[in-house]
């Protein structure tokens, strides 16, 4: 498991681009809000404490995760924002859905990272069970949602070099 002996929230924050110029969106998928709210706190806390001011800051809410990708298009076309995160969780059912779910999100995600030419941070827990899922949302492997939004400003840094 990729995130064991690992937690999602610690970064070195010396090592942190200060976010201070940067206007951010964020895009959230309203389906399992247990976990998306927390991975949406998570994020949100970790850019402001790295100096993005929470008026630069643009959040979306999307119904589920395959809305994600049209969801950051949809933001990054009425709003100027440097980068996006996107954040969602989808769970392991009985049947394929899971799969073409995930499937569309991550290329989805990616065709509009690449349309824009700007950053967008892949937070999608793509879990097996609720139980991983509350873990990388704040649990005990931490807050994916404050690794996301380090990898962010980490990007948007490279981009402005």
């Amino acid at each position: 498991m990729a995130t064991a002996g690992r937690n999602l929230s610690e970064y070195k924050k010396i090592l942190t681009p200060n976010g201070a110029d940067f206007q951010i969106g964020i895009v959230v998928s309203e389906w399992n809000e247990d976990v998306t709210f927390q991975l949406l706190d998570g994020a949100k806390s970790a850019l402001i404490d790295n100096g993005v001011l929470e008026q630069n800051i643009k959040i979306y809410f999307v119904p589920g995760a395959f809305e994600l990708p049209l969801g950051c298009q949809f933001l990054f076309d009425a709003h100027h924002v440097d980068g996006i995160v996107a954040i969602g969780s989808v769970i392991q059912g009985e049947t394929r859905h899971f799969d073409f779910v995930c499937t569309g999100a991550t290329d989805g995600i990616m065709n509009v990272m690449l349309k824009y030419n700007k950053p967008v941070s892949y937070c999608l827990l793509t879990d097996n069970t609720k139980q991983q899922a509350l873990d990388r949302s704040g649990g005990i492997h931490g807050n994916k949602g404050v690794e996301c939004a380090i990898a962010l400003l980490k990007m948007l840094a490279l981009k402005n070099s």
